[in-house]
């Protein structure tokens, strides 16, 4: 086993850019660990204790729904404030979110829950937008292949992200039969504040601040690449969502008898599989050819048949949906890695969280479309309906990115 001193050795002997790139790194993880967990440990717990799919679905509504102002003011604050503290503010607002839920089981209601998860939405907006514009600033500028290596640092930080939100559903299923709804979210506040005073510790100060101070006239990008790419990544994660929200963990848990725990660990196994795909999604496009364009629509168009050959099976043989809905994983996970890497391709040098920060509030806001109708759909005409919108969402992103440029 390595002593401690030779790996702080060889740390301090990495340029100071990866050693930046590793905090933010492991900053994000811890993050969305109990990001994953908590989601997992909210429809499981109030699911059992007799609410709705849709009355669940609702519990996120404010959670997705300030996701998307604070993509659109964090990337503002990030370029003037740096991207440092709006990740530290992220953290310390998670922490607040998880101790709310504390409170007896009596004290729970809808509106305090849904305050809870508002909190939460804001931490975890602010977080992922700080990281995934950082990149861009560390990625080293004297890289002869500078594409090439921004499109690495992307996959691996957005395919291991994903990779720890699986297992943070695992976490909150498995959390929730051992130690129960509290005893967790008391686990998870501790662990993330030891974060924080890692990451205030370390992070360098005034990391993305614009050279300027932008007016917040400016949040708005004006760039069409960036605009068309946004409108297309709502649709691809609308998509996603209308299944894999509230359907699928219900319908498994009510129409097949799966218990909390199994229901966390397929929906794990699938994050975690979909964040390993991501991090090789170089790999996996290079043939594919650099075309902003051609590779969208190409990657978007194989993604679409899936989910609405799936509602066409019967649903009851749950082999078939579950080897589906692992496919429909491989595939949205090269998708997402791809427009992950054109966002930040796409953005601007100079204020990057800005142009960031509208990308991922169409994010937010097709993850907000998604759960409303993951738990409406489900309710009134159950996961076959959710698989054919799917479908026709993912075809709509197709349509969308017709409208990006041909070439780099």
């Amino acid at each position: 086993m390595p002593e401690v001193g030779s790996v702080a050795g060889r740390l301090k002997a990495l340029p100071f850019e990866v050693r930046q790139y590793l905090l933010i790194t492991g900053n994000y993880w811890a993050f969305t660990l109990t990001d994953g967990a908590l989601r997992m440990l909210v429809v499981l717990h109030f699911h059992r204790l007799g609410y709705s799919p849709l009355e669940v679905a609702l519990l996120f509504l404010f959670y997705e729904a300030f996701g998307v102002v604070t993509n659109l003011v964090g990337g503002w604050l990030g370029a003037r404030l740096g991207l440092n503290r709006t990740m530290n503010v992220g953290l310390g607002l998670q922490i607040v979110a998880l101790t709310m839920l504390m409170v007896p089981a009596a004290a729970l209601t809808v509106p305090w829950v849904m305050a809870a998860q508002a909190l939460s939405g804001i931490a975890k907006d602010l977080n992922k937008m700080s990281a995934k514009s950082a990149v861009k600033v560390l990625v080293p500028k004297e890289d002869a292949g500078a594409q090439g290596a921004l499109y690495r640092w992307v996959a691996i930080l957005t395919g291991s992200k994903n990779a720890l939100k699986g297992a943070g559903f695992f976490l909150g299923g498995l959390l929730l039969t051992l130690i129960g709804f509290r005893g967790a979210v008391g686990l998870m506040a501790a662990m993330l504040g030891g974060v924080l005073v890692l990451s205030l510790w370390r992070l360098k100060a005034d990391l993305g601040r614009g050279k300027r101070k932008p007016k917040f006239t400016e949040v708005f990008s004006s760039s069409r690449a960036v605009n068309v790419l946004s409108a297309a990544r709502l649709c691809l994660f609308a998509a996603r969502d209308v299944w894999f929200v509230v359907a699928l963990p219900v319908f498994l848990y009510d129409q097949h008898g799966w218990s909390h725990w199994t229901v966390g660990g397929l929906l794990a196994i699938w994050v975690i599989g979909y964040g390993g795909v991501q991090t090789q999604a170089p790999r996996l496009t290079a043939r594919l050819g650099a075309s902003p364009r051609g590779v969208t629509v190409m990657l978007a168009l194989l993604l679409a048949g899936l989910p609405a050959l799936l509602a066409m099976l019967p649903l009851a043989r749950v082999g078939w949906l579950v080897a589906g809905l692992l496919a429909f994983g491989v595939l949205f996970a090269v998708n997402s890695s791809w427009h992950s890497y054109l966002i930040v391709r796409f953005a601007r040098a100079d204020g990057v969280s800005m142009d960031v920060g509208v990308y991922y509030m169409a994010n937010a806001m097709g993850r907000l479309a998604g759960t409303l109708l993951s738990g409406w759909l489900y309710q009134v005409q159950g996961l076959a309906a959710c698989l054919w919108v799917s479908a026709a969402l993912v075809a709509a992103s197709a349509l969308l990115a017709l409208a990006l440029p041909r070439e780099a």
